[in-house]
């Protein structure tokens, strides 16, 4: 009886044991894959697994001579449970493990997407089908090859159809408006010239089918040797859609934030989006957010031609992404300078700090109608936000949502800075845990119309002509950040 009693618990500990010391194994293997913790953290994580499986294996021994001398020990039964809950913990842990290094793996991208829109007003048929022998509309003034493929794709669904073709973007969408035609086909990037007649186009009207196509970004930056030592330069952008975040289409968001990692320094430079700037392919005058309409590679060279720099990597969200991200943040508090009420989605924001969830939160970045100073006081809100945004991010429930959060991330965010680059930053902030020293400035100018535009020459449209004292003085802050030379908030 005693010798069954025996067997019985040297198999069921030897079960448990083995068990903790295989999660112990897959932790080990997935966090050293990740390549976030120092070497020294390793080395501790490693040292407490060891002494854990030791500790548990010493309570074994006691509990087998126990066991021989006929007694139940209450220590070993408590011991079978703290062994299995602390597998299941290890299990937990190894699993997060490989998520956070399956997603900093597909983070970076090179490609974008090119997104031909069948568009009606919002009254109009819902499906694809219900177009058959109507009369669309279409306008080749900026580009023909890609709406050729879509309108062939289309085609193979609904058969042939009647085409109106029109010079412009503003003069198809009066066509839908006038219902001259029953749809319309075009770009995605090109929705500025689209809302030019008619405000509440995306609320007036609905999109029926969306044909995309893949293309390769032409490479314009240049990684640093060793982005732990060595200064860089990051575009933001934040594009104006939903849905995938490669779609090329407006730059809506333009921050340059150049990082020095020696000197733990980080100036986010905004540039509104309304700036007058010569666009880097041809030295035409345009508004920076039509740049995006052109790839990020034109954003990006353009950019470096306006304020002198070199621009190592670049990042890019969307509408979609900044909504799942703050809702899976759990919502996030910003403190307003002002009180309005935002034309988007008509939420009434107060002066001081509001909760925002995704929707509200998109819709107080977006607003700059009912701002005093228009797009500068948007820019700085969307600096309010990001901050927000990585307070939140930051703080110790993160891990209760850590799942959440890259579930949100994956599909709405993207960069061209590898997982190495990244694995190494996140690495040097766990080994010395500095405190970084962020300071925010925006470009300034004077707004007037203008029908001289590349992208919409012979319509008038609002720019912002940059003071040029505000761009010599940004450059040089860009400069001395890179330079090593600490700048403090009197600089900014």
């Amino acid at each position: 009886m005693k010798q069954n009693k025996f067997m019985r618990f040297m198999t069921s500990r030897a079960l448990i044991l083995t068990l903790q010391v295989v999660a112990s194994g897959v932790l080990l293997y997935f966090v050293y894959l990740t390549k976030l913790l120092p070497v020294k953290y390793f080395a501790i994580l490693a040292a407490v697994l060891a002494v854990l499986v030791l500790l548990f294996w010493i309570i074994i021994q006691t509990g087998k001579k126990k066991i021989v001398e006929g007694k139940t020990s209450k220590r070993t039964i408590i011991s079978k449970v703290l062994s299995l809950i602390v597998s299941i913990v290890l299990v937990i842990g190894s699993t997060f493990a490989a998520r956070g290094n399956t997603f900093l793996n597909n983070v970076q991208t090179t490609t974008q997407k090119y997104a031909i829109n069948v568009i009606v007003l919002k009254d109009g048929t819902a499906s694809l089908d219900g177009l058959k022998g109507v009369n669309f509309g279409r306008s080749y003034e900026k580009e023909k090859a890609t709406l050729n493929k879509a309108l062939a794709q289309m085609e193979e669904t609904i058969d042939t159809q009647k085409y109106t073709t029109y010079d412009t973007y503003s003069q198809l969408a009066d066509a839908l408006y006038n219902k001259e035609v029953d749809a319309i086909v075009v770009g995605t990037q090109y929705k500025s010239m689209l809302e030019l007649n008619h405000e509440g186009f995306d609320e007036e009207t609905r999109i029926v089918k969306t044909y995309e196509f893949d293309k390769k970004a032409k490479s314009v930056t240049t990684a640093v040797t060793d982005v732990t030592e060595k200064p860089f330069n990051v575009y933001v952008t934040g594009i104006d859609t939903y849905g995938s975040v490669s779609t090329v289409s407006r730059s809506d968001v333009n921050l340059i934030v150049t990082v020095n990692p020696k000197t733990k320094q980080i100036l986010m430079t905004s540039i509104p989006r309304d700036c007058e700037i010569e666009l880097h392919k041809n030295g035409k005058m345009d508004k920076l957010t039509h740049t995006g309409i052109y790839g990020v590679e034109e954003t990006i060279s353009t950019i470096e031609d306006f304020l002198d720099l070199d621009v190592n990597y670049y990042a890019r969200t969307n509408f979609s992404g900044i909504t799942n991200i703050i809702d899976a943040l759990g919502g996030v508090t910003v403190d307003s300078d002002y009180e309005f009420t935002t034309r988007h989605g008509n939420y009434h924001i107060v002066k001081g700090e509001n909760e925002l969830d995704g929707d509200k939160g998109l819709c107080f970045v977006r607003e700059r109608y009912n701002l005093p100073s228009g797009d500068y006081d948007r820019g700085r809100n969307q600096q309010k936000l990001l901050k927000a945004m990585l307070n939140k991010a930051m703080s110790p429930k993160i891990i209760t949502n850590f799942q959440r959060i890259l579930t949100a991330i994956e599909g709405c965010f993207e960069t061209n800075m590898s997982s190495d680059e990244i694995k190494s930053l996140i690495n040097m902030q766990l080994d010395d845990n500095a405190e970084w020293d962020v300071f925010n400035v925006q470009l300034d100018g004077k707004g007037y119309m203008t029908d001289q535009t590349y992208s919409m020459h012979g319509t008038s449209i609002y720019v912002m002509k940059p003071y040029a004292s505000y761009v010599k003085k940004i450059t040089k802050l860009i400069d001395r950040v890179e330079d090593g030379d600490k700048i403090t908030e009197n600089d900014v």
